[in-house]
């Protein structure tokens, strides 16, 4: 089991394809085995890495600690590190997201492509409260399976697709109910509550490409309008009929806006 030591806790990650180094990073409630359907097509051109941050999978767990966003930031560079890389392009979902906006503002030089999904630039009282609610509904495995799941699918895909979802709640109740898995996703919520880049948007100095979400009722478009806005070299793309999962909802987008934007060499136009 590849792994690597950060302040004596083992990080566990993994690496496929060779090329430009892209890290992946995990939503909230991931872990690498949630990206197994996307390892093929981002890593034929790329070479792919994943990790689970502390409190994620196979990760160590914080358990009694404390925490916020630095503490993955550092995971991220450790990786990098421990892999004799001096750069990468980094994307992330969600949680994910906001760990890779940290980290290119903390290590500008080691960012050299930036792909941030389902992102916002801080935890607003919105955001907030409903990770403070999902803390509240902890204890109960359908109680946190219905405060958490619905909010990040659209309606649409939610009623569209009802018996996937019914099957996905038969794997997380019973994954809901585990105290060490509910009590690490506590860590993981209250690691968010103070989350706030929006001075520092201007630091970010590698291209960009934000992807919103038309349905996303948990990091709302309006929240990646306001990166759009204070990142200087940004693109925006939004997905249609497509809520905060954006990567079961629309899977072949998501791969392709991914793997496009890594791999896209500087256009010139002669106008």
């Amino acid at each position: 089991m590849p792994t690597f030591e950060m302040d004596g806790r083992h990080i566990y990650y993994e690496s496929y394809g060779q090329g430009t180094p892209l890290v992946l990073l995990n939503g909230i409630m991931m872990s690498c085995a949630s990206w197994q359907p996307f390892i093929e097509t981002l890593s034929a051109n790329n070479r792919l890495l994943l990790v689970d941050f502390l409190d994620q999978g196979k990760s160590d767990k914080m358990t009694g600690q404390i925490y916020d966003h630095g503490i993955q930031v550092q995971v991220v560079r450790r990786l990098l590190e421990h892999l004799s890389l001096t750069s990468a392009c980094v994307a992330g979902i969600s949680y994910g997201s906001e760990v890779a906006l940290e980290f290119s503002v903390t290590y500008p030089e080691m960012t050299d492509r930036l792909v941030l999904l389902n992102a916002t630039a801080a935890t607003g009282w919105w955001l907030g409260d409903i990770g403070r609610a999902w803390n509240l509904a902890a204890g109960s495995g359908e109680a946190y399976y219905h405060t958490a799941i619905p909010i990040i699918y659209s309606p649409d895909f939610y009623t569209r697709r009802h018996e996937w979802m019914e099957n996905r709640k038969k794997v997380l109740v019973p994954l809901f109910e585990n105290s060490d898995f509910i009590e690490a996703m506590r860590r993981l919520t209250n690691s968010s509550e103070n989350y706030d880049l929006r001075d520092r948007l201007d630091e970010v100095c590698c291209p960009t490409l934000v992807v919103s979400c038309q349905e996303d009722y948990l990091t709302p478009m309006k929240e990646q309008e306001y990166l759009v806005s204070h990142i200087r070299d940004c693109h925006h793309v939004i997905l249609p009929n497509c809520g905060h999962a954006s990567m079961y909802e629309q899977p072949a987008l998501f791969v392709s806006l991914i793997a496009g934007f890594v791999g896209l060499t500087q256009v010139k136009f002669d106008i």
